[in-house]
C-alpha cells in the first residue's frame, strides 16, 4: 500500500490504534494537539531529543528498519539514564520520502513499540512529514527523577573514581563489518541479486550492539539499589574519550583512565585483529556503544568494586585541571586524550 493512499491523520491513526498506556502520569495520549503529562512534587521532568537522518546516522543497505526504530527510541532513554532518570513518555517525528510503502513504515513503528514495551515508555504523540532526502527520525523522550538523585556531567570533584558499565568498541567493530561486507556486496555487482550472504557467523554480539543498542536502564536501578548517587554521569554515544573530555571540562577536573582497565569484549578484540585496527583506538574513539560514564567519591571504591559482576568497573581517576586528561598505556606511558569519537560535520561513515 502506499502511503499516498492513506494521507497525514490516517497514517498516524493507522500507526497508533495499538498504542497502550502505561504510565500512570500519561493523562491525555495521541489524538489532540499535545499529550499531557502530570507529575508529583517529588519529581523533576527530564525532556531530551535525538534526530536520526538517512545517509548520516544509519545505512538502511543492511539496517532493518525494525532495528531503527528500536534503536532510534532506545538512544533517547540512554539520554534519560545519563542524567540518572527513568523515561516515561516519547514523541516521535518522521519524514517519509515517497519510496516507501505503509508496511516498511509499520515495520520501523513495530520496532519502536518493542523498545516502548521493553522499557515501559508511553509513545504519546509526534509529527510526520514528506521529505525530498529520504527517511529522518526525531525523537524526543521524556523522563522523571527526584531532585536531589539528578546527576549532571559537571558534578565530578579531583580524586573521584571514574566508573563505566558494560564494554566498548563492539558497536563500532559492527559498524565496521556491516561496511565491509556493504563493499563486498556491491563490488560483486550485487546489488539486485538475492542469492549474497554476508559473512556474519560467530559476529551476532557485535551487530547487536550495533543495530539494537540498550540504554542501561539496569544500571540505573542497581546505583539506587546500594544508594549510590554518581557526582557526574554522561551515556557514552560519541566515543569514550570524548565523552571522558565533556565531564573533565564541565567538571573542571583531569584525568587519568587505564588501558588495562577499559572493558572489551572477546569478539570485539578477534574483529579488530581480524581488521588489524589498534583495539583501544576502536575501543575509546569508535562511539555508539550506550554505556553509562560516571564519576563516585573515592570512599566508595570498595562498594564498587563489589559491583564488578553488575558490569560496573572502575577505570581511572579524576585529577586536578592542571594534570591534564591522560590515557595510561599498558606499559606505563601517557597519551593525552583527544575527541576523536563520531561527528556528523566531519566523518563521513555512516554511524
Amino acid at each position: 500500500m502506499e502511503i499516498s493512499n492513506l494521507g497525514e491523520f490516517k497514517l498516524i491513526e493507522h500507526l497508533t490504534k495499538s498504542i497502550q498506556i502505561t504510565q500512570p502520569s500519561t493523562i491525555k495520549s495521541v489524538g489532540d494537539d499535545a499529550a499531557v503529562l502530570q507529575f508529583t512534587n517529588k519529581h523533576q521532568v527530564l525532556v531530551t531529543t535525538d534526530i536520526l537522518l538517512e545517509g548520516i546516522h544509519f545505512d538502511l543497505t543492511y539496517t532493518p528498519l525494525k532495528h531503527l526504530g528500536y534503536k532510534a527510541v532506545a538512544v533517547n532513554i540512554s539520554d534519560i539514564c545519563a542524567m540518572n532518570g527513568t523515561a516515561t513518555q516519547i514523541l516521535v517525528t518522521i519524514g517519509v520520502s515517497k519510496r516507501f510503502t505503509v508496511e516498511q513504515i509499520e515495520e520501523l513503528y513495530s520496532g519502536i513499540y518493542t523498545a516502548c514495551n521493553q522499557f515501559s515508555v508511553d509513545l504519546v504523540g509526534g509529527d510526520t512529514s514528506a521529505s525530498l532526502t529520504g527517511l529522518t527520525i526525531s525523537i524526543t523522550c521524556i523522563g522523571i527523577a527526584e531532585k536531589h538523585k539528578i546527576v549532571y556531567r559537571n558534578g565530578a570533584k579531583p580524586n573521584q573514581l571514574i566508573c563505566a558499565t558494560g564494554d566498548f568498541g563492539a558497536a563500532y567493530m559492527g559498524l565496521q563489518l556491516l561496511e565491509r561486507e556493504k563493499r563486498i556486496f556491491i563490488s560483486q555487482g550485487n546489488t539486485k541479486n538475492n542469492d549474497f550472504q554476508p559473512d556474519f557467523a560467530r559476529k551476532e554480539y557485535i551487530l547487536e550492539r550495533q543495530l539494537k543498542p540498550q540504554p542501561r536502564t539496569d544500571i540505573i536501578k542497581i546505583l539506587e539499589k546500594h544508594n549510590i548517587i554518581p557526582t557526574a554521569m554522561m551515556d557514552v554515544s560519541d566515543g569514550l574519550s570524548s565523552e571522558l573530555m565533556h565531564i573533565c571540562k564541565e567538571s573542571n577536573v583531569g584525568c587519568r583512565v587505564y588501558e588495562k582497565n577499559i572493558p572489551i569484549d572477546y569478539v570485539t578484540a578477534t574483529q579488530a585483529e581480524e581488521f588489524n585496527m589498534n583495539l583501544t583506538t576502536a575501543a575509546i574513539n569508535g562511539g555508539e556503544d550506550y554505556e553509562l560514564l560516571f564519576t563516585v567519591p573515592l570512599e566508595l571504591h570498595e562498594q564498587i568494586k563489589k559491583l564488578a559482576e553488575e558490569n560496573i568497573r572502575i577505570i581511572g581517576h579524576t585529577t586536578t585541571p592542571e594534570e591534564g586528561m591522560y590515557l595510561i598505556t599498558r606499559d606505563n606511558k601517557e597519551i593525552a586524550l583527544k575527541a576523536q569519537g563520531w561527528n556528523a560535520f566531519i566523518d563521513n561513515n555512516t554511524q
